[in-house]
């Protein structure tokens, strides 16, 4: 009897330590991570990604402008990794 007495026991505490540590942990309040007083750094502004998306808002019509055309010159030139030429395309050379 005296084992099963004991086992009890242990048994009993081993719950009371789990509840008790439960309860610690939902009464714990979450700190809000500390606000940086430093502003964030925004990236600076791509003067060709703005003529881009005002291109793409033309839709068709950016076809026959020629700052859209050299825009687009820059942007492939850039992907592709040559050096970009700030000159514009001229459009129909040689018909």
């Amino acid at each position: 009897m005296e084992g099963k007495v004991l086992a009890r026991i242990g048994a009993v505490v081993f719950v009371a330590i789990a509840i008790t540590a439960t309860v610690i942990d939902m009464t714990r309040q979450e700190e809000p991570p500390p606000v940086s007083s430093l502003p964030a750094l925004q990236p600076p502004t791509d003067p060709l990604r703005a003529t881009l998306r005002r291109c793409q808002q033309l839709g068709e019509a950016a076809s026959n402008e020629v700052e859209c055309l050299s825009a687009w010159a820059q942007s492939r030139d850039r992907f592709l990794g040559r050096p970009t030429t700030h000159a514009a395309p001229q459009g129909n050379e040689g018909q």
